[in-house]
């Protein structure tokens, strides 16, 4: 077997945040170091609070670190109208027994990684406040980074304003600092995450595992499908932030293209666009990978994998 990819999960967990820590924890492929929290989808008391139930439920052997409580510059964005008050509404925990490390997370990442031999994946699935943070810090983690893979942007149209995606528009800031800090980026946007809803069927058969992990899934997507079907007028929540985290069990599971991007952080109307010049008008340098296609049968086969793993 190859030598397993080395990730740092930065989430704000938030519905799909969970069903991707879920797949990083249990791939034979991946070596979870450890997990980062930012605001994003709920204030931090409530993404750390849920990133910690989700890895003591689960039995993950992973430190959780605590991290920035609000954007860069502009003023603090949450997702409740999808994922509830607690940001992960639904799933009912145990009394929570693990604790958040002491360390901040910025100062865990530029640590991690200047210690590192430049062979660590950061994943980011909330706001990249910290990841850009740690660049600003210490730019030399450029230089450690192996890749920046992050849930966020869209060639087309947004989901919190018809030109952003919730990610970006929280802290465009951010992402334009980890865009431009000469690190590789891929970007698993809105065009590829849109394409795996969640239908009742798949949380069937998610659920038909058995174990904790499939009833925590079904249990997570109860709440998400419901209030992206209110919201969206979806049929079946899109779980966008485990699509990153399975690119990197599967190379293949997307159709990944060389763009120059940019990230719109003047204007109003438009403010967190990610200006993806998809047809090389512009003849600027590529600055990310850019997902524009995905094998949907591959990623839930993938998801049942995952969930499969782990003990009844």
């Amino acid at each position: 077997m190859s030598e397993k990819i080395k990730m740092i999960l930065d989430c704000d967990p938030g519905h799909d945040d969970a069903v991707a820590l879920m797949v990083a924890g249990s791939s034979p492929k991946l070596e979870l170091l450890g997990v980062t929290v930012v605001a994003g989808n709920q204030t931090i008391d409530n993404t750390v609070r849920n990133a910690l139930h989700l890895v003591e439920y689960l039995g993950l052997d992973v430190p959780v670190y605590a991290g920035c409580p609000l954007p860069m510059v502009r003023e603090r964005k949450i997702a409740d109208d999808i994922h509830g008050e607690s940001g992960l509404d639904g799933p009912v925990f145990p009394p929570l027994q693990r604790k958040a490390e002491t360390e901040h997370a910025v100062n865990y990442l530029v640590r991690t990684l200047m210690e590192s031999e430049g062979d660590i994946v950061v994943v980011t699935t909330g706001p990249m406040t910290n990841l850009a943070m740690a660049l600003r810090m210490e730019p030399r983690i450029a230089q450690k980074i192996r890749r920046i893979v992050l849930m966020g942007g869209s060639v087309g149209y947004g989901n919190v304003t018809p030109a952003a995606e919730f990610n970006i528009w929280a802290d465009g800031e951010a992402a334009q600092v980890c865009f431009t800090c000469g690190a590789p980026v891929t970007m698993v946007g809105l065009d590829v995450t849109r394409k795996v809803l969640c239908y009742p069927h798949i949380v069937e058969r998610m659920g038909a595992v058995g174990n904790r992990a499939g009833k925590l899934f079904a249990e997570l997507m109860g709440h998400f499908c419901r209030t992206e079907k209110e919201v969206f007028g979806f049929d079946g929540g899109p779980l966008h932030d485990p699509v990153t985290v399975a690119s990197l069990i599967d190379p293949e599971l997307l159709t990944l293209q060389d763009m120059n991007v940019q990230i719109e952080i003047r204007a109003q109307q438009s403010y967190g666009r990610t200006n993806c010049d998809s047809f090389d008008y512009l003849h600027l340098p590529h600055t990310a990978q850019v997902a524009v296609d995905i094998d949907v049968e591959r990623f839930w086969d993938i998801i049942e994998d995952a969930l499969r793993r782990y003990d009844a």
